[in-house]
């Protein structure tokens, strides 16, 4: 039927179905209010019309179009002045979807319809969804706004403007440098909000695994300090060993995203690492510590998206990949390795991503695979002294143990890497 249209009026019919949509939601929202409204079923379609229309005799100069534009703009001002003299409460909304409705009628005379279609279905979704988006706004504290913000401005504004090229001896990339940073970010925000969702409904166990892809160090010096005030020691000491277990797959996610070779070298002990871990926390957790009552999540999520702790990560990065090259330039494979174990006492990402950018370059991939490995058990040796240090006796000693054995069973890939 419509191979017998002229290709303008399927475009006209196009035309007033998406304005009329606009129009009903808007009329629909004139009703439930009982009061004034700038237009509705009527006055939207004929704003449609006329921007098709202009955009029809504009052809390729742009000023009529630009002047009907202004004219349905000065109608939206005229039509919120005088809300603003009658209402208490006066809002723009109407106005500005009047202004979009002409646009969308010049963009489907363009033939831009997919766009001017997607536009439409928006538009109506968000005045649809005034209540529950108002709502939303009440609910999300303002800092979890600006913890957003920031995470955006980590991600879509600076990292787009870094210099892409390597730079001086050792090569350095300022924006590998910040993908890094970005990298380890989002695998921690993602972790952060997870962590709210549940906040209270989880128990201590998905507390620890979701703290665990934040940071297994943090959550184990929060559960072994908690569980002074609980006396559930088998709990505690499987949400720290999930906790840990759940670093391996942190890690290895981490290193799939910037060398897919040294990702291929750790994949398969490091997923096993934390099915073992993660496994055995969820079985330990089991065992009955002679009280039937839940614990609930500990909800102590910490912020991660500090640009102070991201600037020290850069740091940090920077200066352990030009240490890693120096080591295995001056000290070899024996050198690395040491600066592996120390490095695992603390923060470890640094210290891997670093060694991301160079696996198979300046550091053979044998040796960095090694590297990983050792930092992660060093680091499993480090949470098993904060746990016998901060936690309960019992919930101590197991923690420790148990943290212990799973150091000694991840530098088992040493044997044939």
């Amino acid at each position: 039927m419509l191979s017998f249209l002229p290709p303008d009026a399927v475009k006209m019919a196009l035309v007033l179905f998406l304005s009329f949509l606009v129009g009903l939601e808007r009329e629909e929202h004139k009703v439930e209010g009982a009061r004034y409204g700038f237009g509705g079923v009527r006055t939207f379609p004929l704003i449609g019309l006329f921007g098709f229309s202009l955009a029809l005799i504009s052809g390729d100069r742009q000023v009529p179009l630009a002047v009907g534009l202004a004219v349905i703009g000065g109608f939206g001002f005229l039509s919120y002045r005088h809300k603003l003299a009658s209402l208490k409460e006066a809002g723009i909304t109407t106005e500005v979807s009047a202004l979009g409705t002409y646009v969308v009628g010049a963009m489907v005379y363009e033939g831009r319809i997919w766009i001017a279609c997607t536009l439409v279905v928006l538009s109506v979704l968000l005045l649809e969804l005034k209540v529950v988006l108002e709502g939303l706004s009440k609910r999300i504290p303002a800092e979890e706004i600006f913890t957003f913000t920031k995470f955006l401005l980590l991600t879509i504004v600076i990292l787009p403007i870094v210099p892409h090229q390597d730079l001086g001896r050792f090569r350095l990339n300022p924006f590998k440098t910040w993908l890094a940073i970005v990298a380890v970010s989002s695998v921690s925000y993602a972790s952060y909000v997870l962590q709210k969702l549940t906040k209270g409904r989880g128990g201590i166990l998905l507390s620890a695994i979701l703290g665990g892809a934040y940071s297994s160090t943090v959550t184990t010096v929060v559960l072994a300090r908690r569980s002074k005030d609980e006396e559930r020691p088998s709990l505690f000491i499987g949400s720290i060993l999930a906790a840990s277990g759940v670093m391996y797959l942190r890690l290895v996610v981490l290193v799939a995203l910037f060398n897919h070779s040294l990702f291929v070298a750790l994949a398969i002990p490091f997923a096993a690492l934390f099915a073992v871990a993660t496994l055995g926390g969820w079985i330990w957790t089991r065992r009955s510590d002679g009280q039937g009552a839940k614990v609930p999540g500990d909800g102590a999520a910490r912020n991660p998206l500090q640009l102070s702790a991201a600037l020290i990560f850069g740091a940090l990065f920077v200066a352990l990949l030009i240490v890693t090259q120096l080591a295995i330039t001056h000290l070899g494979t024996t050198g690395v390795f040491t600066l592996a174990g120390i490095m695992g006492i603390s923060d470890v990402d640094p210290f891997i991503m670093g060694l991301t950018q160079t696996a198979g370059a300046s550091t053979p991939l044998h040796v960095a695979a090694g590297a990983v490995v050792i930092a992660a058990a060093s680091n499993n040796v480090m949470k098993a002294i904060y746990a016998f240090a901060l936690a309960e006796r019992r919930t101590g000693i197991g923690s420790a143990c148990a943290l212990v054995a799973v150091a000694l069973l991840g530098l088992t890939p040493l044997l044939w890497l």
